[in-house]
Formats: structure tokens, C-alpha cells, sequence
């Protein structure tokens, strides 16, 4: 299984930040303090998540992700992401940039849609590998509905938080209506030369998404806590990988929960009297004016390095610095 053959334990010379844990069990039973933890983790630097019962199914869908990451590449290339529908699919590795200047990444990435998953046989929006196929009802349609109901059960408890009525947030992410949430496994090749030749895997970034569930087999995640100008690194997560483990494959698996497609992407201050408050100062800066499909679409394909030679002349300055 990828990732988890004998590897170099986490290093303890490296500077680190600790994330709170959650307890799934007990937000899913209604737990007050559990529940306040989580709003005080979601509201600062995020959390880690346990008992969440997707153990077997997690490490299914990183034997699917490594039997589709070993097809010959011209194969699997007969999937890549492209425009519209397509940004499903597989990513090579060098295919998008870590930084302003254009530095290649070092990662493989294979993007299942959530609505292709759960529609199987059906298909919504493309065709995959015949690994991912063979594995879709198996391995992949599960561990996207348990990570749908995951995901959805910590938005109802956040929704809560923000002063919304009940299903504000829930409304703006059905399960059956066509969205950008997929299920994303990523292989990261080590660096040339071990430690010195690889940098970073994935430039500073937040995630466009409303939850991120993210999984791995080797640590290496880096988190700026606000107000701190330094990178810490997060144990047990993974993104830069810290000293001797630079020489090995990395494996992460991450469910994206996004909007409906069609949900326009907007401050609903008129539903949450903290919400109002919050972007009182500059109501217009919220308003995008942009749905969640068109939004994700422009980020997603201009940090691509085949569109970086047109990407200032079609975004505007305040959608150029998100990525």
C-alpha cells in the first residue's frame, strides 16, 4: 500500500505547530464543548479529525490512486484535466506552477467528481481510467459518501456558529446538484538528490472549498497561524516534506466539498447578523458576482503553466493573488 512500508519518523529538530483534534463521534452526538472546540479550531488555524470510521475506506482509495499512477503515461494521459467538464481527470506531474515565476510542481494528481462517483454507471461529467472504473463502486462511490457526510455534518455544525438559519449552509451544497467536489489522491515524487533538490511540492495556497478532508502517509504540511510571518509544519499531514523524508513517495488524499455549481459566491450577511458585521467595513470586496462553477474553473486552470502566458491579461489583480 502506498506509503506505508518502514518509513524515517517525523524529524523533532523542525519547527512545528500543533493542530487541535476533534472528535467526530462526539460532534456527530451534539457534544457542547466538543462542539466549541471545533468552532475555535475552525475559526483559527484548523483542526485534525478523529474516529471519523473512513479508515478502510481511505486506504482503498490510495491502492486505486497507486494502481492509476503505475498505467503507462500516455495512457493515462488519455485523461488529463482540461477545460470546462474536464477539469476532472488525471495531472501530470510539471503541469502547474508552485510560484510567480512558473516553477514546475513535482506531483501526479488523479480528480474524481463527487457527482460521477455517486451517479456510477452514469456518467455526469467524463470518462476515467480503467483503474478508477474498476475501483468506482467498490472503493470510490463510498468513501465519497462518507466523506459527503462528514463534511456536511461539520458544515451544519458551523452553520450553526455563524448565526444562520438552519440549512443555510446545507442549501448551498446538495447532494445531488452538479458541484466541483471530487475526491483528489496526489503522488509526490522525491527530490533529485534527496533533501536539496526538492523545495516545495505546492506553493502557499488556501484551498477554493468549503471543507477540505484531507488524509496521508507522511508528514510534511505547513500552516502560517495567523499574525506569525513563519511556517511551521503540521506532524502527521502532508505537503513539504521536512529533511530525510524528502527521499520517499509521498501519498495524500484529500474530499473537496464545494458549493452547487450554480450557487453565486456572495457574503450572506442578510442571514447572520456576524456575518454582517464581519464585511460591514466593505460590503462590495464580498460581492464576486461570479458562481461557484465559473470561480473554481478560473483558478483551477490558470495556475496550469500552459495558460500562465495569458493569465494576467484575463484576471483581474484581486483574483491573480489568490492561488
Amino acid at each position: 500500500m502506498p506509503g506505508l512500508t518502514k518509513l524515517p519518523p517525523f524529524p523533532e529538530d523542525v519547527p512545528t505547530h500543533p493542530l487541535l483534534i476533534i472528535d467526530y463521534q462526539l460532534i456527530k452526538q451534539g457534544d457542547s464543548e466538543e462542539i466549541d472546540r471545533l468552532w475555535e479550531a475552525a475559526t483559527k488555524l484548523g483542526f485534525c479529525l478523529k474516529n471519523h470510521g473512513v479508515d478502510a475506506e481511505v486506504d482503498n482509495m490510495f491502492e486505486a490512486g497507486a494502481e492509476t499512477m503505475r498505467l503507462p503515461l500516455e495512457e493515462k494521459m488519455q485523461y488529463t484535466q482540461g477545460e470546462g467538464e474536464f477539469f476532472f481527470g488525471y495531472e501530470a506531474k510539471g503541469s502547474s506552477a508552485i510560484d510567480d515565476s512558473g516553477t514546475p510542481d513535482t506531483t501526479e494528481y488523479l480528480n474524481i467528481s463527487k457527482d460521477d462517483a455517486l451517479a456510477w454507471p452514469e456518467k455526469v461529467h467524463r470518462e476515467y481510467p480503467s483503474t478508477v472504473n474498476a475501483r468506482m463502486e467498490s472503493t470510490i462511490k463510498p468513501f465519497t459518501q462518507k466523506s459527503v457526510e462528514i463534511n456536511n455534518t461539520l458544515l451544519d455544525v458551523l452553520n450553526d456558529k455563524l448565526g444562520f438559519p438552519k440549512e443555510t449552509l446545507a442549501s448551498k451544497h446538495p447532494m445531488w446538484e452538479p458541484s466541483s467536489c471530487e475526491s483528489r489522491c496526489i503522488k509526490s515524487h522525491p527530490g533529485i538528490g534527496g533533501v536539496e533538490g526538492r523545495k516545495t511540492t505546492l506553493g502557499a495556497h488556501t484551498d477554493f472549498v468549503s471543507l477540505t478532508f484531507l488524509h496521508n502517509r507522511l508528514g510534511g504540511l505547513q500552516v502560517l497561524p495567523p499574525g506569525s510571518t513563519n511556517w511551521y509544519y503540521v506532524k502527521a499531514l502532508s505537503s513539504t516534506p521536512p529533511k530525510d523524508q524528502a527521499n520517499y513517495e509521498r501519498w495524500s488524499l484529500a474530499f473537496f466539498t464545494r458549493p452547487a455549481n450554480n450557487v453565486v459566491l456572495r457574503a450572506l450577511k442578510e442571514d447572520s447578523p456576524m456575518v454582517a458585521e464581519a464585511v460591514a467595513s466593505d460590503p462590495g470586496k464580498f460581492e464576486t458576482g461570479q458562481s461557484a462553477y465559473e470561480w473554481f474553473h478560473r483558478r483551477t486552470k490558470y495556475r496550469m503553466i500552459k495558460y500562465r502566458t495569458v493569465r494576467n491579461k484575463l484576471l483581474s489583480p484581486r483574483f491573480v493573488t489568490v492561488d
